[in-house]
């Protein structure tokens, strides 16, 4: 029944204690999940299409290219599936990714600018993955990171079509560098306690929608409103 391909749709809210006053940022993440079964497991495979950034500071504005967010890329994860109060649930223990730099991603990111295993993941010539800032409305910065992914869901069976639940993120990142000085500074955010505000939600995917860029043109009628600042 929880078998095939499902609309990826999850936010991640994080706090930056480095800012002043401290910055708060929601990271809604696009892709595709979907579960299949190999022998008696049942496994969960996720791949991502596109991110999106809002921020409480209204005049930054930062943007992570697809080509990064599809770098991204988690082993297949054999997850606990069990019934609780009449519903199944499922749970994804983390599988550690490392984004911008090689090596083993059980151990802790690397804060080596020198590290000889960091790469170009989004092939953009930049160490790392590049974010782009926008600050004021004119003034256009890049920072150059590395990221170690390590996320896990709690999931509800909700209906034949629906699964929801929350992400518990634990990610580490380190800033390489900047083409501004005034944006090489540390920036290594942690996630906001409150599960509400981590909501994972996956919708049930139709035969027809294979591609990254045709479950972004069905956005509207697959997912929820992105969440904003007030």
């Amino acid at each position: 029944m929880i078998e095939g391909r499902y609309a990826h749709y999850d936010v991640v809210a994080y706090e930056d204690f480095n800012a002043k006053p401290v910055m708060r940022t929601f990271v809604i993440s696009y892709g595709f999940t979907e579960f299949f079964v190999n022998g008696d497991q049942l496994i969960e495979r996720d791949r991502f299409c596109s991110a999106k950034h809002k921020m409480s500071f209204k005049t930054v504005r930062t943007r992570f290219s697809d080509e990064a967010t599809q770098a991204i890329i988690p082993e297949d994860k054999v997850v606990d599936l069990f019934l609780e109060n009449g519903q199944w649930q499922i749970v994804r223990e983390a599988t550690p990714t490392l984004l911008g730099i090689r090596g083993d991603p059980n151990l802790p990111l690397s804060r080596d600018k020198n590290d000889p295993n960091i790469e170009d993941s989004d092939g953009d010539g930049k160490p790392g993955v590049t974010v782009r800032v926008m600050i004021g409305g004119f003034i256009k910065g890049k920072i150059y990171i590395t990221r170690r992914e390590v996320f896990k869901n709690i999931m509800t069976v909700e209906t034949f079509d629906r699964i929801s639940g929350t992400v518990i993120d634990r990610s580490e990142q380190f800033i390489l560098g900047a083409n501004l000085g005034i944006l090489n500074k540390p920036s290594d955010p942690v996630q906001h306690p409150d599960p509400k505000m981590n909501p994972i939600l996956l919708t049930r995917l139709p035969d027809d929608i294979l591609t990254c860029d045709q479950l972004m043109d069905n956005r509207e009628k697959l997912f929820p409103p992105e969440p904003d600042f007030f």
